[in-house]
């Protein structure tokens, strides 16, 4: 464990969401939040779901409603007005929110005059100061990961942009159009590439590349490109079961052991490399290696 990288990583947090509260009216750039912090832009969504708990949206979206609940037992401003401040753009929306966070509608929570609750996350400051940040995470980490030095790694690849459940399509079609050129070996790779966090990037515009490894001499053709991916060293962690859930893998990885690692990522994609086969296999035993490239 390395105590001096982990208080940089959380005085590096604590930077962005102190910026965070002080422009809650602003829109919010993924680019602009990571500059803050001076993580990469590729896995500052990780590093800040694994070590603040929630999504930077999901974040976000609390804390207006946070301070909506401030303003409603503070003040007589209208629920309309307050639903728009906190970014929604009915009543009906805010209402149904509000709910779900208070587990009551505004006007009876206005009625009742209550509190925050008074748990571990981070809540809504009206001056916009936070002196403090602690991680989610408790103790040591149960996570087991590998550094490891990759030799660059030579694809062809077939982009997908769109929703990323729904990349089974783009994976039919690659496949298809590799096994006809018999491009499928004893020592072939299927690895993934995701570039965009779904939870602020437009589903339609989110992309992917399903790969395989291929020899030097491969040319792309068609629909089909070929790059190659970065070497150098990787954090590595094997992920089990339904690719839904990756995303809480790269939250433990990037949130609980990176700050405690000594290391930084560096600004690349993450590799998640596949080992066995979603047509064949059931959900829960699916098997993904997933690389997170180190400076």
């Amino acid at each position: 464990m390395n105590g001096a990288t982990e208080r940089d990583y959380q005085q590096r947090m604590l930077r962005v969401l102190v910026f965070i509260q002080q422009h809650l009216d602003e829109a919010l750039r993924l680019e602009d939040l990571a500059g803050v912090a001076n993580f990469s832009p590729f896995h500052f969504h990780r590093i800040f779901r694994g070590m603040v708990g929630e999504t930077v949206m999901e974040h976000i979206r609390r804390l207006r409603l946070e301070r909506a609940a401030q303003r409603l037992r503070q003040g007589a401003q209208p629920v309309t007005r307050l639903a728009f401040e906190a970014g929604y753009e009915t009543h009906e929306a805010f209402t149904r929110a509000f709910s779900r966070l208070f587990g009551m509608p505004p006007s009876e929570y206005r009625e009742r005059n209550t509190l925050l609750p008074a748990d571990r996350r981070v809540h809504y400051r009206s001056d916009g100061q936070l002196s403090d940040f602690e991680p989610v995470f408790r103790g040591e980490s149960a996570m087991q990961v590998t550094v490891k030095k990759l030799e660059p790694i030579r694809v062809a690849f077939m982009r997908h942009v769109g929703p990323y459940m729904e990349v089974g399509a783009t994976w039919s079609k690659f496949c298809a159009w590799a096994g006809m050129r018999g491009l499928f070996g004893p020592q072939s790779r299927i690895l993934g590439l995701s570039y965009d966090d779904p939870d602020v990037t437009p589903a339609d515009k989110l992309r992917y590349d399903a790969c395989l490894t291929v020899g030097p001499q491969f040319q792309p053709e068609g629909e089909v490109g070929v790059q190659d991916i970065p070497g150098g060293d990787y954090a590595m962690a094997v992920h089990r079961g339904p690719y839904e859930k990756l995303s809480e893998t790269y939250a433990a990885l990037c949130g609980e052991w990176l700050p405690r690692s000594g290391r930084e990522v560096r600004t690349a994609p993450a590799i998640e490399m596949y080992l066995n086969n979603p047509q064949d296999t059931a959900p829960e035993e699916l098997v993904t290696e997933v690389y997170v490239p180190l400076k």
